[in-house]
């Protein structure tokens, strides 16, 4: 199976400032939602808008379903959605906006849409979408781009402005639009809204993908707990003293079973990076 999304060594950076994106290698496959994680700044929105051809390398190549992002071609871009952090929406009512643009976008379902627009309360009958609040806005966006049935969607920090039970709608339908055929990529910052919800973390350190493993692959290889004994069958690899026990993640040597903290597990790849890394290609050596 050909990867949707093919990164070799892609350098950039905007005029007149140093490199943002150095020596950066990313493989995004179909039928799995990726989380992209990292600090501010590292570059995970620009690295969303190179993929989807609003930005242009300055070294290296990405190939964005068989074709260069920045060529802008109509087979790719009717593949690809990608929903921005700070979103333009324009004064066309929903409806308007849906018959205006829906036509980009061959497998857009009409029912899908209207179904999403029902599940996150939203006005169908709205005149002004220019008139909704921010929170609104990003629903009726996050509804329109699921609908496109997209080979490749991209959010950018997609639950900002959503409140607590607009987030569980979110995760329920995203996981409710993935297929095998295509994968969709979040990047965020709250880590918490993509619990249960994602099978692939990414991770950006110090402006390059230093991790991008799936969920399954995580949890054989390391183990999560909170205690305040190091099990000694499992090797520690980081921990976090806090007023409930330590938090450990540990090379599951014993094949146990644990639920994955995302939070703790972006701090151990950060803090560990070079021992994590050595614990994932051991199985690449043996092969």
């Amino acid at each position: 199976m050909k990867n949707l999304i093919d990164i070799t060594n892609l350098e950039f950076r905007y005029r007149n400032q140093t490199k943002l994106l150095s020596n950066l290698n990313l493989e995004v496959k179909s039928g799995g939602i990726y989380g992209l994680l990292g600090k501010n700044g590292e570059g995970k929105s620009t690295l969303l808008k190179l993929i989807s051809g609003l930005l242009f390398p300055l070294k290296g190549s990405i190939s964005v379903l068989e074709a260069e992002p920045q060529k802008r071609l109509p087979k790719m871009l009717q593949g690809i959605f990608f929903l921005p952090e700070d979103m333009a929406v324009s004064t066309l009512s929903l409806k308007r906006y849906v018959k205006t643009y829906a036509p980009f976008y061959p497998k857009f379902r009409l029912s899908l849409f209207y179904n999403y627009v029902n599940e996150f309360g939203l006005d169908p009958l709205t005149k002004d979408l220019s008139t909704m609040s921010y929170g609104q806005k990003k629903k009726f966006m996050i509804a329109f781009g699921l609908s496109t049935n997209a080979k490749i969607i991209l959010m950018d920090e997609p639950t900002n402005g959503l409140d607590i039970p607009s987030k569980g709608v979110f995760r329920r339908i995203v996981a409710s639009a993935i297929d095998e055929d295509c994968s969709i990529v979040i990047s965020t910052h709250q880590v918490l809204d993509l619990d249960n919800l994602i099978d692939n973390i990414i991770i950006m350190e110090e402006h390059e993908i230093v991790f991008n493993q799936s969920i399954e692959n995580i949890l054989r290889k390391m183990y999560f707990d909170t205690d305040n004994k190091i099990k000694t069958e499992n090797k520690l690899i980081y921990k976090e003293d806090t007023i409930k026990g330590t938090l450990q993640v540990c090379e599951n040597i014993a094949g146990e079973e644990s639920n994955l903290n995302i939070e703790l597990l972006f701090n151990a790849v950060v803090a560990r990076k070079e021992i994590v890394k050595e614990l994932f290609e051991k199985e690449k050596t043996r092969l």
